[in-house]
């Protein structure tokens, strides 16, 4: 079956999940299930397209292919770990103030099993070209073991961000915000390691491309850390815009000394030590520190005043 074939398979899948998650979900009136369902459409992407790379005598291609075991292996631990933590967190809280007054509004809550589908299948991109694409196995070029360390270590990175995070949590969010672990080097080490893990899996893609030339479904693959960035810097919802601005009050107003500090010296994505030193314009750049993060009093006071 031909790689394009394969996609658009894997896109059908992608629908029927979120579609039968949504009815299901609607008709329940519950979100519980929905962070979950997003982690198994991964898993199952996963699973099919490396089943899916058959020869013509019905042989897995991915068996003895290096490139494919480990594209394979990486996806599907990084997938199974956003699974388990998201079922995690959705026992942990019981619930999820996202989905406040859309449950019952049949479009809006559909639109979001939609979103969420659109992301599985997005992000899952890369995967499932390397898993699809019929070549003779090759060795790791420079590109490919440079990128899969990195996108390995980007999933290792977001376990142990997550994990520390949520033992600080679990022993009462000592010190009003959390600076245990990797968090002392990134104020959003878990969205650093997200972004990392998709431009790692785009870049090995490259290396299925046929003799190492151009192909246009590895290229549009690029969707998958486009979309993760602009998710995670851009949406209101979740991601670092969801974790600053406005929401910042919290911190100013409980240790606003201690708060201004760790954001000098703190670098808001990547890690960094001696981020007090980096100039402005750096931070503002590379280190995508950008103002809209800030939290401006006397704007969030100016627009409570008006709601008043």
């Amino acid at each position: 079956m031909s790689p394009p074939a394969i996609l658009g398979i894997c896109a059908g899948i992608t629908t029927a999940i979120q579609l039968l998650g949504f009815a299901v979900a609607y008709q329940l009136q519950t979100e519980t299930f929905y962070d979950i369902l997003g982690g198994l459409n991964f898993l199952v992407l996963g699973a099919y397209s490396a089943y899916a790379g058959q020869d013509a005598g019905n042989n897995l291609l991915w068996v003895n292919d290096g490139r494919k075991v480990a594209n394979t292996v990486v996806f599907s631990c990084s997938r199974a770990w956003l699974l388990v933590f998201l079922a995690w967190r959705a026992h942990e809280r019981g619930g999820d103030s996202r989905f406040d007054g859309v449950k019952d509004k049949f479009g809006l809550f559909l639109l979001y099993w939609t979103v969420q589908g659109v992301w599985c299948f997005t992000i899952a991109m890369p995967a499932i070209f390397v898993n699809s694409v019929a070549a003779e196995p090759k060795e790791f070029s420079a590109l490919d073991t440079v990128s899969i360390a990195a996108w390995a270590f980007a999933v290792v990175f977001e376990i142990i961000a997550d994990i520390q995070k949520a033992k600080w949590v679990k022993s009462g969010r000592q010190g009003t915000f959390c600076q245990v672990g990797v968090w002392k080097l990134s104020r959003h080490p878990n969205y650093f390691a997200e972004m990392l893990q998709w431009w790692s899996a785009w870049l090995f893609a490259y290396g299925s491309c046929s003799n190492g030339g151009f192909n246009y479904q590895w290229f549009f693959s690029i969707l998958s850390p486009l979309f993760t960035m602009h998710i995670l810097l851009n949406t209101g919802g979740t991601g670092v815009m969801s974790a600053n601005g406005k929401n910042l009050k919290r911190y100013y107003d409980a240790c606003p000394e201690e708060y201004a500090r760790y954001r000098e010296n703190t670098s808001i994505l990547i890690p960094f030590v001696g981020y007090q030193h980096v100039p402005k314009f750096l931070k503002r750049t590379i280190f995508l520190d950008l103002e809209r993060y800030e939290y401006r009093p006397s704007i969030q006071g100016a627009d409570n005043k008006k709601s008043e």
